[in-house]
């Protein structure tokens, strides 16, 4: 019973300090964000919010256009997140559940494709979105983003373990079609990979800044990051001011996090224990 006590303790105190370690980023850039910049350089460095966080956020307001980047955002990031659950778990169920000629090969062909680095990509693409005249529009950005091998391998691999081949066949004994029975029986059965999933795409999305830096030039289509960008300056950088209006923009991020939280956990930990 002591041992059983003692090995829980040490259990709540590594979770407490790691809760902490995870939470100590957030709560430095509140306080960088509510002091002055030179607070920032001072040493020993400030461990206490200041007062100046609303005065901050203001000179965000006033150097960019905070909202409209946050909104531009907000579009790419669900546009690319629901693109992906939808044509990622489409494409499972079909390599997964559907019987057919080269699937195997198309899969790994697929898989394949992870290994090649994204920049390598650029110019291409740039080429592609500037001849479908493209470029400068939110477009340009959601559209490379709709379907990726890695939502493809991530929902298959769970579908592999999760949805069996009795359901299936019990569907089509009903009368259901291909689709049918992928929205009826395996959306249901997959929800808690489409929540883990749409939780690193969103992420991912939100915090993208290279592709959208490339394409997207006109201030009016700006996303947050290439925004929060704008904030550092040639021949001064506000640290505060950056600091404040990148705590503003994480907010959402945190919100989303901890409301599929729970699903998140549950994807992650599918099949790790079995009964």
């Amino acid at each position: 019973m002591v041992v059983q006590r003692i090995g829980r303790l040490s259990a709540y105190a590594f979770l407490l300090v790691t809760v902490l370690i995870s939470i100590f980023p957030f709560y430095w850039m509140f306080v960088i964000g509510s002091n002055t910049t030179a607070d920032a350089n001072r040493f020993p460095p400030v461990i206490i919010p200041g007062s100046l966080y609303m005065d901050n956020i203001t000179n965000v307001f006033n150097n960019i256009e905070f909202f409209r980047a946050l909104g531009n955002t907000v579009i790419v990031s669900v546009a690319i997140t629901a693109a992906q659950l939808f044509f990622s778990s489409l494409a499972a169920f079909a390599l997964s559940r559907l019987h057919f000629k080269g699937r195997h090969v198309l899969f790994v062909f697929i898989v394949t494709t992870l290994m090649i680095p994204q920049q390598l990509g650029i110019i291409p693409l740039y080429i592609i979105m500037q001849n479908l005249s493209l470029v400068n529009t939110l477009t340009a950005v959601i559209l490379p983003g709709i379907v990726g091998a890695y939502g493809i391998f991530w929902m298959k691999q769970y579908m592999d373990s999760s949805v069996h081949y009795e359901l299936i066949e019990s569907a089509r004994i009903d009368g259901c079609g291909n689709f049918r029975t992928y929205a009826t029986i395996a959306l249901p059965i997959m929800a808690p990979a489409l929540a883990t999933l749409g939780i690193i795409m969103f992420m991912g999305t939100w915090n993208d800044f290279l592709w959208p830096s490339i394409v997207l030039k006109d201030t009016s289509v700006h996303t947050i990051q290439i925004a929060l960008r704008n904030l550092n300056k040639v021949y001064y950088r506000d640290i505060a001011m950056i600091m404040a209006g990148t705590f503003l923009a994480t907010i959402p991020l945190l919100i989303v996090v901890g409301v599929f939280s729970r699903y998140f956990i549950s994807g992650i930990t599918a099949g790790a224990v079995k009964a």
